[in-house]
């Protein structure tokens, strides 16, 4: 019989695959491939993403090969790659999940009629989303650019359907395709191997699932208002798991609403999860009507806004080096963990965007290099929102006190003394404002401020004030 190819992409598991239940259901040898792409015009991961990337592919090849199976591994440009399988292996069709993305999806519809015309089929399946990229629409059949509405639509639309679990067993082909060795990849860094403080993050579907179950058991019940503490565990940290497939929104979802029907969490704190999952497809929506979301503005009004070109201070926020606390925690967790917290996340973005004026597509470069979860529609969708220029930014001119971010989610200085130890020693009330310390109570601390800890790079008002005078520019109507 003719194989099938089983093309992985952003979907790194073997439950919840609508790809691989087709494949099982053709009753054909199945073929497991992954590409390492290099299509031109297809965004490559960053660095952070190539270490998860590595671990993910060795924990899925692990799993194929306790069901008899294998995962076959190629690199280049990726229409090129499976045609070329196809020709080797005399496969009658490619299966495999969409992503949602405009160069993506344009390659896709293009090999299709490639492979086509070697008598080998495509068929594409959603195994990634809640939704469809083009749903929901508004009335007029466009797509929405505010989320509330969006997901109100949304919410009433998403279609569960019941879980597929793994299979015990992959049927095999009579031989076996040459595979590359993932170690020739080089996705794990050397000289220097930056990758010791990522030790807490275990790729892999199991890993996933696990993680979904503690966080329904433990924080679920308390997300509403944990999920803004940086200082405890209060977030999913799903994010990773779910941009490389190795869990589906959909069983996020499952297990969620699972546990509000037990009556074991609040259904408002459920809600609160779901609207979380559902900003991930609004993200994805925006990106695949509006192309390039990482290098263009979202709001074409921001194409002439006066961004400010200064490598120093852009070099201080990549080393938690501004001399504001929340700041400076928040880039060095990221440094060291390739994650960072949420609501950091958006202090250290309005900081580089309103603060120093610097343009949001540095930061949003800075984070799908640093990030292990850097997903190409909610990484740009999310700078241009805090930035100003993306979809329901409102209000656009919204400016992040770093200090009042601190004060309110980190009011006991827990999240600051981890991630700057230099400041451990300062007292809660002082420890988000340093430069207002006593000198007495600085060196009790053991801070010396320009020395052992910057002066803050700008000051908050100064800067407060220049961003709002460089935004004020964009009220006369240009922005909706």
């Amino acid at each position: 019989m003719r194989p099938v190819i089983l093309w992985f992409r952003r979907d790194l598991r073997l439950s919840d695959n609508p790809a691989l239940a087709a494949a099982l259901k053709a009753q054909c040898p199945v073929l497991p491939v992954y590409v390492l792409d290099e299509t031109p015009g297809i965004r490559p991961l960053g660095s952070a993403s190539r270490w998860w990337l590595d671990k993910s592919l060795q924990a899925l090849h692990a799993d194929l090969l306790k069901r008899g199976s294998r995962l076959i591994l190629r690199r280049g440009v990726a229409a090129d790659i499976i045609a070329d399988l196809v020709r080797e292996t005399g496969s009658a069709e490619v299966l495999f999940n969409a992503v949602f993305d405009p160069a993506v999806e344009n390659r896709d519809r293009d090999m299709a009629g490639r492979l086509s015309q070697i008598s080998c089929e495509t068929r594409r399946f959603n195994g990634g989303h809640l939704l469809g990229s083009d749903t929901p629409q508004t009335k007029a059949g466009g797509s929405y650019s505010v989320f509330t509405p969006y997901w109100r639509a949304a919410r009433a639309q998403v279609e569960i359907g019941l879980h597929l679990p793994a299979p015990d067993a992959l049927p095999s082909p009579q031989a076996w395709p040459v595979s590359e060795a993932l170690e020739t990849w080089t996705l794990h860094p050397t000289g220097p191997d930056w990758s010791a403080g990522f030790s807490d993050w275990s790729p892999g579907e199991a890993t996933a699932a696990r993680h979904l179950t503690d966080f329904v058991d433990l924080a679920l019940g308390t997300y509403g208002q944990d999920r803004d503490v940086p200082a405890i565990e209060g977030t999913s940290r799903l994010s990773p798991h779910l941009h490389f497939g190795e869990i589906s929104p959909k069983a996020c979802w499952r297990a969620a609403v699972s546990a509000a029907h037990r009556n074991s969490v609040p259904e408002a704190q459920v809600e609160k999860f779901l609207a979380e999952l559902g900003w991930r497809e609004f993200n994805t929506q925006i990106a695949s009507r509006h192309t390039s979301l990482e290098s263009r503005n979202f709001n074409p009004a921001f194409d002439s806004f006066p961004w400010r070109e200064d490598p120093t201070l852009f070099t201080a926020w990549t080393r938690g080096e501004t001399g504001y606390p929340i700041v400076d925690a928040g880039m060095r967790q990221l440094w060291k963990t390739g994650w960072m917290h949420n609501r950091v996340r958006m202090v250290v973005a309005s900081f580089l965007t309103k603060h120093l004026l610097l343009d949001w597509r540095l930061g949003e470069q800075w984070f799908w290099d640093t990030l292990v979860d850097a997903d190409p529609a909610s990484n740009p969708g999310n700078w241009q929102w805090v930035a100003g220029s993306g979809a329901d930014a409102a209000p656009y001119f919204r400016i992040f006190s770093p200090m009042a971010q601190g004060e309110r989610f980190d009011p006991a200085g827990r999240y600051v003394q981890k991630w700057v130890p230099e400041l451990r020693h300062l007292p809660a009330k002082l420890i988000h404002k340093p430069w207002l310390a006593p000198r007495e109570v600085l060196m009790r601390a053991g801070v010396r401020l320009g020395s052992n800890y910057p002066h803050p790079v700008v000051d908050h008002e100064v800067a407060r004030k220049r961003a709002l005078e460089a935004y004020a520019d964009l009220r006369t109507g240009q922005l909706t």
